[in-house]
């Protein structure tokens, strides 16, 4: 049954990434949408709504916010999104215990959007976090990230990948830094490494034969520095999408370069459960991620 169940999910992923679902989709009744370049994307394509990255805006009642924002990263193997268990369902998440969350919708490589451009969509959305966080009333020192499958390679990605920002920018949000506080990896497609990686992912990212540098630079494990921020990774043992030693060789690169880091490997669990709300096996992890966050004094402990 579970190697049943292991292919209809890889089934499932060459769907979505076939059909880029849910890229397109409009935001949630309430929900606010923002364009990350309102003036058009850099590189666009064309000016359809899937080559327009934006960011969904779930804001906590104001007697609840703590000042924390985590920029969210949905999945779908760089094909397609997967904005209700891994955005619409995060974003609800984090505005129950006052958080900020900003569900991105970045360009894929299903409709011919390669690296960089994804990850100048995901850093372009921190940046515009940052740039309004006293509009939002957003601690500008308590901005994260969060990733799930591909999208947890893009979180990886920024998470090793950022700069201080352009201070001769013409765009003030250019001039912003793009470096994450904190960085939370679910079931995360952290390598590009033929030998543990998500061909599809790898493939829609990179292409079909990308150079070994490159494969290299976006290999999050092989990028991690003392600099990296502070960590909370989440795998199953036997997920049958994403293997998990891409999150053990991300945690053990973060052990050894010093970097605070918290693992939480679950012996058994499909991939791409979300929150896991169904799933008495696994539903404990967002709870283990509340009481991290509580450590950093990004959540209150009340």
């Amino acid at each position: 049954m579970r190697n049943a169940l292991t292919l209809m999910w890889i089934m499932t992923l060459t769907v979505i990434a076939q059909a880029g679902l849910g890229a397109a989709s409009p935001p949630p009744e309430g929900i606010e949408r923002i364009k990350l370049w309102p003036d058009g994307a850099p590189d666009a394509k064309g000016e359809g709504e899937l080559d327009t990255p934006t960011i969904d805006l779930y804001l906590p009642d104001a007697d609840k916010a703590n000042g924390t924002a985590v920029v969210v990263y949905p999945g779908g193997g760089y094909g397609g999104l997967a904005m209700g268990h891994e955005g619409m369902d995060i974003g609800r998440f984090y505005q129950a215990h006052g958080v900020a969350a900003f569900v991105t919708r970045y360009r894929l490589g299903s409709t011919g959007y390669r690296h960089p451009v994804e990850m100048h969509d995901a850093q372009r959305a921190i940046r515009w976090v940052r740039a309004h966080a006293e509009q939002y009333k957003i601690d500008p020192k308590r901005i994260g990230v969060m990733g799930f499958s591909a999208g947890g390679h893009l979180a990886g990605s920024v998470t090793t990948h950022y700069d201080a920002g352009d201070p001769n920018a013409a765009d003030p949000i250019d001039r912003v830094s793009c470096r994450p506080d904190f960085s939370v990896l679910c079931y995360g497609v952290l390598s590009m490494d033929e030998k543990i990686t998500h061909m599809g992912s790898r493939k829609n990212l990179l292409g079909d034969n990308p150079p070994q540098e490159l494969v290299d630079e976006m290999s999050a494990e092989k990028q991690v520095t003392k600099d990296t921020p502070p960590v909370f990774i989440f795998h199953t043992s036997d997920d049958g999408a994403v293997p998990v030693m891409n999150s053990v060789r991300f945690y053990i690169a973060c052990h050894e370069a010093g970097v605070p880091a918290e693992m939480h490997i679950f012996r058994t669990g499909r991939h791409g459960v979300g929150l896991a709300a169904n799933d008495p096996k696994l539903n404990l992890w967002p709870e283990l991620l509340v009481r991290w966050m509580q450590g950093l004094n990004l959540i209150s402990g009340d």
